[in-house]
This record gives C-alpha cells, structure tokens and sequence, in this order.
C-alpha cells in the first residue's frame, strides 16, 4: 500500500534587507558583538577581528586563538579583493617515526588514513600544529583596521569572564565528545564532572549554568594590552609552549616566532555572467573553480531554480572535482564527519566585505587545554597521511591543506560572501549558494532555503529529501543516493553564513538549522 503524506513543518530565517552593515555568523552573540562594531564606525574586517575572538569564546569547540584558517577581503573603494591563508603548520621538530601506523584499520575521526597507533595524529599532544588564527586577523587589521586592536578584543573578554553558557546545544556538542574530552586532565575539568559527564548538572531550559573561562580570558586580556606579537614571541607563546612540551607535544618557541602571514591575490573564477574571488592555495578555492568550470559546459540555465539536469551536473561535476583533489593535492577526509569549524560573513555600510573561517580541525581539536593559557588546542597534525610518500604524507615544517573555501562573488549590481564549515562539505554548499544566486538570480534568503545536494567524495549522494522526487530521480540514474533531512546536530550538509549587497542595500544569512546562528545589522541605520 502507497502513502503519500503532507508535511506542515517549515523553517525559515527571514532576512532583512538595511542601508547599515550586517554580520552573519554561527553565534547570534559574536554577530552582535560585529555588529556593534560596524555601529562605532569600524570597518568590515574590525568587525572580523572582534567576532573572530568572540567565536572562540561562544562556541569554542570550533575554533579559536589557536586553530588556523583564511579569510577574503573585498575592499569597496579600490574595488578589489584580497585573499589571506594561515593555516596551521606542522612543528620544526615534529618526527614522523612519533606517529607508527597500525596493523590495519582507519584513523578514528575526519580522515580516512591508515590508522595510527593510539590516534596519537587525532588528538593529544602530538596532534598539535602551529596555529594561525592570531597572524591572520592581526595582518587583515594592520591592513585595513579602523579600530584599536585593545578596543576589538574587549567583548571576547567579557563573554570569557562571563563564561561559557551551557544551553541544550551546548551540552549536546559537548556530550558527543564526552570520551576524548576525558583523556586530557586539563580538558575534563574544563568540560566534564568527575571526568565522565558533561557540566550540565541542575541543568534546565532556563539556566544559565556556565563553565568558566578565566584562564582564556587572562589571556585574552594580555593579547589585548600587549598585541598580537605576544602570541607568537612573547609571554602567551611561552606558556603555551611550556604546556604543551609538557604534555609532550613539538610545538616550539622557533615555530610561533617564524610563522607568518602574507597577502595573496585571489583565485579569479569566471562562471558564465558572473566572478567568484577565492583563496588561491592550500584550501578548496582551486577544487571549486575545477567544479564550476565543469558545471559551466554542463547545462544551460533556466527558470527560476534548478531543475534535475542542473543538479546532475552539480554531482557530475563535484565527483569529478573532488577526484582531481583526492589524487592530487591529498586531502581525504569523510564526507560525513559532523561539523568542527566556523564561518562568518560581514558587509559594513561602505560595501566592504570580509568572508572569514576558522577552525581546531576536529570538534574541540587535540582536546588538549593549555592550562596555563586556558587555550583549547588544534590538531591540525591530522590533515597529513601519516603514510608516507603521499603528496600530503606527514613532515616536519610543512603547510596544512585546508577544506575552507571562503567566497566573494559578484554578477551585476549584486555582490556577496559566503563560506560554511563542515570539512569536505563545505565546498559543495559554497558551490550550490554561488549557482543559486548566479544562475538563477535567487535573493539570498531563498538560495539559503533551497534544499542542497553532498557529493564531496564518498560513495553515496546525500541529498536532501526536500528535493524534488523528479530531481532525486534524476541523480539516481548514475549515483547511489542517500536522502535525509536538515537537521540541528549532527548536520548533513554544510554550514554556510553569508551577506549580500545590491544597490547599496544589505542583508545576511545563516544556516537556517543552525540553533545559535543568526544574521544581525547594526542598530540605528535604516532598515
């Protein structure tokens, strides 16, 4: 017997269209914190710096101080965008002989290399990269900063002093992690009671149960007063390295103080009508102009939103891509693996844009806390294959290929930049919301709604099942297919931000199954 049911249950984000800037960002609170900025006068990439530390302190399983990442800069008045990478690197004195495979099995998180002895390449010690999330927003701000670098860092620190407030999404993320989170002394009185259980004891919908953060916010007091230097050669990178030399990590003093950051032109993508700036090296920039100059010879636009042919040559042309990336450049990790990043998207009233990701790598990174710093830890070791003779087999002094793909795109009187987390996933969305808003036309709320398609490398195609039944026929023809929803944790798909600018008018967007994230404009500019 056939039934056929009808849904009522919708989501929406709506957006709201404002002459002010607007940030979109995975916490509602660091969006805030942007935007407030943007009101004093700061320009887009001030507000950048602000929400990058605030996100560190609102969700700091994601990212933080000492994670990596990159950003792209649009400025208005030159009409040109920059690209900045600082991803993390792999320690001076790192020993590949310090992480011996297995006898056999997979490694026991994003990627699918061959299994290290005690994972000790996942998390711990040895998992530690150098970070770059400091030298990234420190070099956009010397740039372009309007603001004092002090002044942009005081609302992480009030947030850190605050705590970390533990609501239901917040102890789930932290509840999923419960195990790894216990290895690390440091971690586990940090996260968890009597290191088994997540804080949330007494717990209620209407709480305010907090973790505290007065370490990280000592430290972020010091990289307000003394600079971003601090972090690379002064007293934060001393007590950082001390901590995790004792824990038995590689890090060292010569890694922080020879990491640098320097700007690069972006990867200029031409699709059809329109441009997409990328960042040009070590991020998923070069797989989605593979994926869009496929998808450009593929199908011919029409209508208004993608019919089935437009979505079997999205999975065409994304299988495609990801196998050139797999074989070439080394990355390979599972194109399920839950979300463990962040990204936000700013415009300010100028039109100036900042499209930024940051990440630990893992959810919680190494899962290894500096004490001393109250800093929680990447595991950027994990990109590399531990095998060796792979174009990413792990070595010491060497760049992390990162997944990132930060966007500025453009057709017309309309401009925008979006980026996602969610590892391999977040090309792949990048790519649906730049064909959406391009071939199409959509308003941004709608390319946001718009149910999307995974095809990022693994055997199946995850597509969701708002999908039409014509259109999952469709990719059923060649692929194996495996519907699912949009759901709050863990997520499918990606999970984008992104603003948009048409005719001086602005708006932002987010995820609309992220729980926390939100899109806020500055107070007191037209709406």
């Amino acid at each position: 017997m056939n039934h056929n049911f009808s849904r009522s249950q919708t989501i929406r984000k709506p957006v709201s269209i404002t002459t002010g800037g607007v940030v979109a960002a995975q916490h509602v609170k660091a969006a805030e914190i942007g935007a407030a900025v943007l009101e004093d006068g700061g320009d887009a990439v001030d507000a950048a710096v602000a929400v990058s530390f605030a996100m560190g302190v609102l969700e700091p399983w994601m990212s933080g101080p000492a994670g990596g990442g990159a950003m792209m800069i649009w400025r208005e008045d030159e009409q040109k965008g920059y690209a900045l990478t600082y991803g993390m690197k792999s320690p001076k004195a790192l020993d590949p002989k310090a992480f011996p495979l297995a006898k056999d099995g997979k490694a026991a998180d994003l990627f699918p290399w061959k299994s290290v002895v005690d994972d000790k390449n996942v998390q711990g010690p040895l998992s530690i990269a150098v970070p770059g999330t400091v030298a990234g927003a420190s070099t956009a701000h010397q740039a372009f900063g309007k603001m004092s670098w002090h002044d942009l860092l005081q609302p992480a620190i009030k947030e850190a002093k605050a705590g970390l407030h533990v609501d239901w999404y917040a102890a789930l993320v932290i509840a999923s992690a419960t195990r790894a989170l216990s290895a690390d002394p440091d971690a586990a009185a940090l996260f968890l009671e009597d290191g088994q259980w997540p804080t949330i004891a007494g717990w209620t919908a209407l709480s305010e149960k907090r973790i505290s953060l007065s370490k990280f916010a000592d430290t972020l007091s010091q990289l307000a007063e003394a600079g971003p230097q601090d972090f690379y050669r002064g007293d934060i990178a001393a007590a950082m390295v001390r901590d995790v030399q004792d824990k038995g990590g590689f890090l060292s003093m010569e890694d922080l103080a020879s990491y640098s950051v320097n700007f690069e032109s972006p990867l200029e993508i031409s699709y059809r009508d329109s441009r997409l700036l990328a960042t040009p090296t070590l991020t998923a920039g070069p797989t989605l102009k593979d994926t869009l100059g496929q998808m450009e010879n593929m199908f011919t636009p029409s209508g208004k939103n993608p019919n089935a042919e437009a979505f079997q040559s999205y999975a065409a042309a994304l299988k495609a891509a990801y196998t050139q990336r797999l074989t070439t450049m080394g990355d390979q990790d599972a194109p399920h693996s839950p979300s463990c990043t962040t990204h936000f998207s700013i415009v300010d009233r100028h039109g100036n844009m900042v499209s930024m990701t940051q990440t630990l790598l893992s959810l919680f990174g190494s899962r290894v806390i500096s004490p001393s710093t109250g800093l929680l830890m990447n595991n950027g070791i994990m990109w590399f294959d531990p095998e060796p003779g792979h174009p990413n087999s792990l070595a010491p002094d060497k760049k992390c290929l990162m997944n990132v793909c930060p966007v500025i795109g453009e057709k017309g009187n309309r401009r925008f930049a979006i980026g996602a987390s969610g590892g391999r996933k977040i090309m792949p969305a990048v790519m649906h919301l730049s064909s959406f808003m391009t071939d199409y036309d959509m308003p941004l709320e709608e390319a946001f709604h718009h149910p999307r398609m995974d095809a990022s490398g693994g055997d199946a195609i995850i597509a969701d099942e708002n999908l039409s039944p014509e259109i999952i026929k469709a990719l059923s023809r060649d692929n194996t297919v495996a519907t699912t929803k949009r759901t709050v944790f863990p997520y499918a798909f990606a999970c984008p931000a992104g603003v948009l600018r048409e005719k001086n008018l602005n708006m932002g967007c987010t995820e609309i199954m992220s729980p926390w994230g939100d899109a806020v404009s500055e107070k007191g500019v037209n709406s």
